[in-house]
């Protein structure tokens, strides 16, 4: 049987609510509506650590983000990257005689200012070129770039120090290089590609004038969990968030009649999805994500596969770390042992198989002054944060706020009574409520399997 290709889309910060056939955010992505109803639609897919690089790490790699070492952003003030020893799909998929690539955003390195002030290659702030070898994971074909938000003036790196700058849209010149990549493809060796695109990430406003015309008097919709205070600011960068969008998926719309023109469609598994949400003045979180409200940890993800997979909804609890097993499992390809997440591949097939009862859900430190409190005064900085478990119905939180405060809160979200997350049952001691305990459990369980030291007493 003939080895399927592999074309993975994801777009930063794109949340499950804006997606045109939700009917949930008004928001016009005609493209994606039509992939939605050729794929196996997850509705309940997760990001485990709803934050750029430590969910990406654990998107690529099928573990969690306290295994992989990125436990926050790689940016400047941390020794934070993805661990020199992790294998991702690339690897895999490398030595699987497939040809790999990746286009776009990276975010798993180190920043270059962080080693030389003045890089030879130009980079700024938590930009970085990652040269041939070791640290581009497997990914042989290299068009990219560590962070840099600039939608409307990227830049990249190939092969070399020389920074390329096309001076256009970041998401319509990547799809263009994805192209020439699928065209230029030998037919006879199957291919690995991921494009990473920026937007809809801030800055918001950097999307071309057409797209943010199709808003620009519309009515937009204010979920009722917005604070009063953050409708005006809501409302205008969600016009921009819904045209970089809408964008989005003219150009998604182009990768897929790429497919087609070179008739690739029935033997490439497509996936679609995020590496986590936005929320937008949800509950005042003007801080866009990091947080475990839906509207951060909830991604749209639709996998296609026409010669396996049926078209349906599925309300699966897929979880970041799933994916890289279940694409394997689809692919014929073993699962290698230290993969942490679950090969959902043959439930995807509509056969039975067991569901999980929870994903995890965390957030590790990552503000540099905590960091350094933490190495002075001798304290696990990862023991901090919060954790979580998401179930079909619940949303279950431990929170420690402070480094080196041992009081803990834990909060009940009943999803289904409360879809908008305004009144959860608060918890300043052990839970004695049913539901919370057994929630709690579960939570336990999660920290033991990841060997995370966060501690409920």
């Amino acid at each position: 049987m003939k080895r399927p290709n592999l074309l993975f889309v994801f777009p930063d910060q794109w949340r499950k609510n804006a997606v045109g056939m939700r009917n949930d955010d008004p928001v016009y992505t005609p493209h994606i509506d039509k992939f939605a109803a050729q794929s196996v639609d997850l509705t309940n897919a997760i990001s485990c650590f709803p934050l750029c690089s430590p969910n990406r790490s654990a998107m690529l790699t099928g573990r969690f983000p306290l295994s992989t070492g990125v436990t926050t952003n790689c940016k400047l003030g941390l020794q934070v990257k993805l661990n020199d020893d992790e294998v991702t799909i690339g690897n895999i998929l490398k030595k699987e005689g497939y040809r790999t690539g990746y286009i776009g955003k990276w975010h798993l390195d180190l920043p270059e200012t962080s080693i030389d002030p003045e890089p030879i290659s130009g980079a700024v702030h938590w930009d970085a070129y990652v040269p041939p070898g070791p640290r581009r994971f497997g990914f042989d074909f290299w068009y990219s770039y560590n962070a840099y938000d600039r939608h409307m003036s990227p830049h990249y790196w190939g092969d070399s120090h020389e920074k390329l700058e096309p001076n256009e849209w970041s998401t319509k010149h990547e799809t263009d290089v994805a192209i020439r990549f699928i065209k230029e493809e030998e037919h006879n060796q199957p291919f690995c590609l991921f494009v990473s695109w920026n937007p809809p990430h801030q800055p918001f406003e950097e999307v071309p004038d057409a797209y943010k015309a199709l808003y620009a008097d519309k009515p937009i919709h204010v979920r009722s969990n917005v604070n009063e205070d953050g409708i005006e600011q809501t409302n205008l960068h969600m016009r921009e968030y819904f045209a970089a969008v809408t964008g989005t998926d003219q150009e998604f719309g182009r990768l897929m009649a790429a497919l087609d023109e070179t008739g690739l469609t029935e033997d490439t598994i497509v996936v679609l999805t995020s590496d986590h949400g936005e929320t937008m003045g949800a509950h005042g979180w003007l801080e866009h994500k990091n947080i475990w409200y839906e509207e951060s940890i909830g991604v749209p993800c639709f996998i296609r596969y026409p010669r396996t997979l049926v078209s349906h909804s599925d309300s699966l609890l897929f979880n970041s770390t799933d994916l890289v097993p279940t694409l394997l499992g689809l692919m014929g390809v073993a699962v290698p042992a230290y993969v942490q997440g679950t090969d959902y591949s043959r439930v995807l097939c509509g056969e039975s198989g067991k569901r999980p009862v929870s994903a995890f859900i965390c957030h590790y430190p990552g503000d540099v002054n905590l960091h350094k409190k933490a190495k002075a005064e001798g304290w696990d900085i990862n023991a901090y944060g919060w954790r979580g478990v998401r179930t079909i119905r619940y949303t279950y939180v431990a929170q420690r706020k402070a480094v080196g405060d041992g009081r803990l809160t834990r909060l009940l979200y009943d999803n289904e009574m409360d879809p908008y997350q305004l009144s959860p049952l608060v918890y300043e001691g052990a839970p004695k409520n049913t539901i919370a305990l057994e929630l709690e459990k579960e939570l336990v369980s999660w920290l033991l399997k990841v060997g995370d030291n966060f501690s409920l007493n």
